[in-house]
């Protein structure tokens, strides 16, 4: 994983968290590094702290503190949440550290002894105890204890809605489990609670996020004819506002979702990691090695859902990927024509049983695959794009300026997928508003389109 967009970092995106700081307040810093479950996070200790009487300071200068909310996944991430702590103490000097590499805390002490304490992943006490020791509270009673609403780092419109923690899958290349544990799911009631409320706020869109969405509730209940997932994802269509599933693991039951999309419940969108397609690949990551009989569930969902919309990520030069498998690969991206692909190049991960797998593939190859792979990937989501010229789409605003409104249609979740602009026509729109548009221009990844 990477760094939040620039407008996504509260330590960059200066302006969204700017508050009046009353006199003798203490006030924190947060930098939020890697996935929207590690934003998640951020948010819940945020919204404590401010509960609890502080001020959120937009930069550096004005923090008392900095809280750095590190990604752990892949060395490179590593590398980044390193740099953005090193960074932090050379702006500020009073640093704690937590997320995903702080279940590493000697790696993070090695590069950065100066830091005031590191806690693991989902702490929020551990980070709570250690900002209330570098910065002891200072709360008006008569101010800060009313019930504040919660701190959010996304635009008001749209919120990730995180139904449980952990994982039990034991993919070779993975150490997500190691770093936050076996699934546990959050309580259906509680979960609904926090949507109610983020809606009723002016939430137009949910974006339900989890290690694996697929297997909500498994830990706690078996599954019965209706699959928790399934039940939750009605229950969430109910309240009015867009609801768009991630990291939906595919499943049998998962194909219980699909007429919610076709109802109109549930955005017609699935973001499934699929990872590869040779099935000696899979084997070797030990994922599920069905790629055909995936193949015949992609079309099964068609069939039920015509406008579903399909995301997945993979992963090409894992240790003994052949040019065979990885043409296999090529071959099965060209007969699911998925809408939006994401690509990683394999790397080692301190702790991953992959480490050990022979026949690694010399980066070299591993880049000219990911080339090569994108450009199948990039050709098929032209297509599928040009497809859309002359139909009428909702779609819902981020962002407007002068030149623009910057859209998303229900096949495009924020920040990884592509956008919708209105270039003409634009004059009035806010973010959150959810419009009709008729396509009329389409390019690789992005639309342009008028308003209806």
């Amino acid at each position: 994983m990477t760094a939040n967009p620039p407008d996504l970092r509260p330590d960059l995106a200066q302006a969204r968290l700017a508050e009046t700081r009353r006199p003798g307040q203490p006030t924190i810093g947060m930098v939020s590094l890697g996935c929207p479950k590690a934003l998640v996070d951020s948010e819940r200790i945020l919204t404590r702290l401010r509960a609890e009487g502080y001020g959120i300071s937009p930069d550096y200068a004005g923090a008392d503190a900095v809280i750095v909310n590190t990604c752990g996944f892949l060395d490179s991430a590593k590398a980044e949440s390193l740099e953005a702590i090193g960074e932090a103490l050379d702006a500020n000097g009073r640093v704690i550290v937590t997320g995903c590499l702080g279940a590493e805390p000697e790696y993070i002490t090695g590069a950065h002894p100066k830091v005031l304490a590191v806690t693991g992943p989902h702490q929020y006490e551990q980070v709570l105890d250690a900002v209330h020791a570098a910065v002891p509270p200072a709360p008006d009673p008569f101010v800060d204890l009313l019930p504040a609403s919660g701190v959010t780092l996304t635009p008001r419109h749209y919120s990730y809605l995180k139904i449980s923690e952990g994982c039990n899958h034991k993919c070779r290349f993975c150490v997500i489990p190691d770093m936050r544990g076996k699934l546990a799911s959050r309580p259906h009631r509680a979960v609904m609670r926090e949507a109610e409320k983020l809606v009723e706020a002016g939430v137009k869109e949910l974006l339900v996020i989890s290690q694996d969405t697929s297997a909500y509730l498994t830990d706690q209940e078996r599954l019965g004819e209706e699959a928790p997932i399934t039940r939750l994802a009605r229950d969430l269509g109910s309240l009015g506002a867009w609801v768009r599933l991630h990291y939906v693991y595919p499943y049998p039951h998962v194909r219980q979702l699909i007429p919610l999309m076709a109802e109109g419940l549930v955005l017609p969108y699935l973001d499934i990691p699929f990872q590869h397609a040779h099935p000696e690949t899979l084997k070797r990551m030990a994922r599920p090695a069905a790629a055909a009989r995936t193949l015949d569930e992609i079309a099964a969902w068609r069939a039920i859902c015509p406008e579903i919309a399909l995301r997945s990520t993979f992963i090409v030069g894992y240790p003994g990927e052949t040019e065979a498998e990885f043409q296999t690969l090529l071959d099965w991206l060209e007969e699911a024509r998925l809408d939006r692909v994401g690509c990683f190049k394999y790397e080692n991960v301190a702790g991953a049983r992959s480490n050990a797998l022979p026949d690694h593939v010399p980066e070299e190859v591993k880049e000219e695959r990911w080339h090569r792979f994108m450009e199948k990937a990039q050709a098929i989501s032209e297509a599928k794009l040009a497809e859309t010229v002359g139909r009428r789409l909702e779609v819902i605003v981020d962002e407007v300026d002068a030149e623009a409104a910057t859209c998303r249609t229900k096949a495009d979740a924020p920040e990884i997928d592509g956008c919708l602009f209105i270039d003409a026509g634009h004059e009035g729109l806010s973010p959150g508003d959810v419009v009709t548009v008729e396509v009329d221009e389409a390019g690789d990844y992005d639309l342009w389109g008028r308003r209806i």
